[in-house]
């Protein structure tokens, strides 16, 4: 299992590095008149035809293992794709993104409470220590301002709490039936389906433009942005979560995925010249600092000296 940590974290940390381009890239869109809305269907449901060929293939005479893991493609495609997304491009109206990215970034807290709640075994201190300071670090990077809390929108936020937390315990099940590249592809499809109906009925407005996006400084087709946005930010970001996941097991890999805001403010610097504050760079170290002593607080739980081992995700019926 030691020997999976290190390419494990190399996986976590390129899924949040991707992960964390995503803003880039949908703010030239949203920035060029596309709607939250759009820029979030068509990025799902482009990751999902990206994935589409891929998945048949790696499941080709297996399709009764899909039907036997249908809890974890529910989970990653309804939870953490479709209501995660919706939730939080609708909390943003009514507070702040940056409030709203650290209250959805509790979803690992409530993966921690989750995993004590259904195995019972209560976390070790340096993990909840790690955790509290990892949300401290957070909230430095996300930069929180002093705006007023609207009761739904903070309500919306955890939601997507809950679904950030749901994309961890469906990534993190090492002894799943699904190969990574497929669970990715059939969550991104069955959470494109549902944003599609979201988008019908009009709970997820849509409006888009083929006028070309300022990326980076540069004016490109709203194409090159949004192809972007679906290969490295999406299906890429999705599949390196789930490979890496696997390997860490939902409590360390979900902080890891800390890591996003910090990568953010890298991508903001190299290719926007906007540079981090000193409150940001303290966050980053909080962040870190949190993630070690989860990893500690993990070494040191001890494990279960009788029984079935008991193994980090969807609990099994």
């Amino acid at each position: 299992m030691q020997s999976r940590r290190p390419l494990g974290l190399a996986l976590a940390l390129a899924s949040a590095a991707s992960f964390a381009l995503s803003g880039i890239f949908a703010a030239a869109l949203l920035d060029g008149g596309w709607s939250a809305g759009a820029v979030t269907l068509v990025r799902i449901g482009g990751g999902a035809l990206v994935l589409l060929a891929p998945t048949l293939w790696l499941l080709r005479g297996r399709w009764d293992a899909v039907l036997r893991s249908w809890r974890e493609v529910l989970v990653l495609g309804v939870l953490a794709v479709a209501v995660c997304q919706l939730a939080f491009f609708t909390a943003v109206a009514f507070i702040d993104p940056s409030l709203a990215l650290l209250i959805e970034f509790l979803g690992p807290v409530l993966l921690v409470f989750f995993t004590w709640a259904t195995t019972r075994r209560a976390p070790a201190v340096l993990t909840l220590a790690g955790a509290a300071v990892a949300l401290l670090g957070l909230a430095l990077v996300s930069g929180i301002g002093g705006d007023a809390l609207h009761p739904l929108g903070v309500l919306l936020a955890l939601g997507a709490a809950v679904g950030n937390a749901g994309y961890w315990a469906s990534a993190s099940k090492a002894d799943s039936e699904l190969p990574p590249i497929a669970l990715a592809g059939l969550g991104l499809m069955v959470g494109a389906l549902v944003l599609g109906i979201a988008s019908a009925t009009g709970l997820l407005p849509f409006a888009a433009t083929a006028e070309p996006v300022v990326l980076a400084g540069s004016t490109v087709p709203w194409w090159a942005a949004m192809g972007m946005l679906i290969l490295i930010a999406t299906a890429a970001s999705y599949v390196l979560g789930i490979l890496g996941a696997r390997r860490l097991g939902a409590t360390l890999a979900s902080f890891v995925g800390y890591a996003e805001p910090m990568f953010g403010i890298l991508w903001t610097a190299l290719l926007l010249a906007i540079l981090p504050t000193g409150t940001q760079w303290l966050g980053a170290a909080a962040i870190i600092a949190g993630v070690v002593l989860v990893r500690l607080g993990q070494a040191r739980r001890p494990r279960p000296t009788k029984g079935p081992a008991i193994v980090e995700g969807i609990p099994s019926p």
